[in-house]
């Protein structure tokens, strides 16, 4: 079983480097990803619904190169926002509630290139959420509430890169959504 496990270790090793190749990502680079979500972080359940699905744009600069001898490191700005409304109507009561959410935050970000012309990145994310909520409901007036906080994620994404200008773009983690594509634009 030892050898076995060797032998797919040595396999899988070499075949990463025989794949890898020079980084599409590297020092001097400034790459700006936009992106839509595909599920929430923040609201779930069957009274939610998405009024605006979360959308995203990230600016990254390239700024070292020869990590791990073919990784490089980007830093960079994030901005995200979405909006869910929750509603409910029952027993003589018709309540709602609307929910925004604005993410802005600083990111670092690893990348190292495994496949040529796809640029694979995982990083960390701080910011800051700026949350507002809206009810309205049956005979009251409308209230209104808002608050903040300070957020973390970390992420994993990819990039392939159709041009030397652009790419599509994925990003899985925890942030403003959960599942986040779209695409990419070398500046």
């Amino acid at each position: 079983m030892k050898k076995l496990l060797l032998f797919l270790f040595v396999v899988v090793f070499s075949l990463t480097q025989l794949l890898a190749q020079e980084s599409t990502f590297k020092q001097g680079d400034k790459v700006l990803n936009l992106g839509i979500g595909l599920g929430s972080t923040l609201y779930s359940g069957s009274y939610y619904s998405s009024s605006v699905p979360p959308i995203s744009a990230s600016l990254e600069f390239g700024v070292k190169d020869g990590i791990l001898d073919k990784g490089s490191i980007g830093v960079g700005g994030y901005l995200g926002y979405s909006s869910y409304k929750y509603s409910y109507a029952g027993f003589g009561y018709n309540e709602s509630w609307k929910y925004s959410n604005f993410i802005i935050g600083a990111r670092g970000v690893f990348h190292y290139p495994l496949v040529n012309k796809l640029d694979t990145y995982t990083g960390l994310m701080l910011g800051f959420n700026i949350a507002s909520s809206k009810w309205t409901g049956t005979g009251t007036e409308t209230s209104h509430a808002s608050s903040g906080g300070v957020v973390g994620a970390w992420f994993v994404g990819a990039r392939y890169y159709f041009s030397n200008k652009f790419a599509a773009m994925l990003e899985l983690g925890y942030g403003i959504t959960y599942l986040n594509i779209g695409i990419a634009l070398k500046l």
